[in-house]
């Protein structure tokens, strides 16, 4: 017998993990057991995660299990405390093995004048080899988070979740760019320094975003380089890019040491 609806990929995760509870996690794998291919999932998937665990040194496994543990008491204690979001609960489940989940929590960060500045934070961190960073983001959806492709159409008031792919470069920035020639900051929030990148897999930023009445465009940039940064030359970049005709699909003007990739939303009328 084969179950009408497929486990989804979030879902497969927190099954191959053990992180639901004890009945749920049951109930769960037997319904895993009556799709098709649902056990052959679980295994591929549960082979993948050891491959990457074994190829990690022990106390970076330590620290990380330790980081993510710490965060999900946090996120607990935030649900607890600001029950009027707990509609957006499921959106911590969004992040894969070895990442970091976060809260979707909904704000509309200032736009950044020019001179705008951000603080960051330490982090160790190695490169992956033979992966690229990017950048992931996810749309709140009635049932459960929609991921979105580059160039998917987006609504004022819609809520997205950004997540980054540092791919082992040790320090970055996200902002944005829209329609109406504003920047807004990401990561960080407020300072002047870039701030230090987990090294693998995909780290979903601290909170969500609601899409505003912009028109044309909303494109999410990632820039990323091996030591830490000033803020002045991105910001600078951020905002001549904005101002001009390009904003939609140029690359920020940046000296060798750089990297950069971007995501954009294509903006539709109600």
């Amino acid at each position: 017998m084969s179950s009408p609806h497929r486990t989804p990929d979030w879902l497969l995760e927190r099954i191959a993990l053990g992180e639901l509870p004890p009945a749920e996690l049951a109930a769960a794998r037997a319904r895993l057991a009556q799709e098709p291919d649902g056990e052959a999932r679980l295994a591929s998937l549960e082979a993948e995660n050891k491959a990457i665990l074994e190829t990690l040194k022990p106390d970076a496994v330590a620290r990380e299990v330790e980081s993510r543990a710490a965060l999900a008491r946090r996120v607990e204690a935030a649900r607890e405390d600001s029950r009027p979001l707990r509609r957006f609960a499921p959106v911590a489940a969004l992040v894969p093995a070895l990442a970091v989940a976060a809260l979707f929590v909904v704000a509309q960060p200032a736009k950044v004048p020019p001179g705008g500045e951000l603080v960051g934070t330490g982090l160790e961190v190695t490169r992956t080899k033979g992966l690229l960073p990017q950048l992931v983001v996810h749309r709140q959806g009635a049932s459960e988070p929609e991921r979105l492709t580059d160039g998917a159409p987006a609504s004022a008031g819609d809520v997205v979740q950004v997540s980054y792919v540092a791919a082992g470069y040790t320090y970055g920035v996200i902002l944005s760019v829209d329609g109406r020639g504003a920047v807004t900051l990401h990561a960080p929030e407020t300072g002047g320094q870039s701030v230090a990148l987990a090294a693998s897999g995909t780290h979903a930023l601290p909170r969500a975003y609601e899409l505003d009445d912009a028109p044309a465009f909303e494109r999410f940039i990632l820039v990323t380089a091996d030591k830490p940064f000033p803020l002045d030359e991105v910001l600078s970049s951020a905002h001549a890019l904005a101002a001009s005709a390009d904003a939609r699909k140029a690359p920020l003007a940046l000296p060798e040491g750089f990297t950069q990739t971007s995501f954009t939303l294509e903006k539709v009328s109600p």
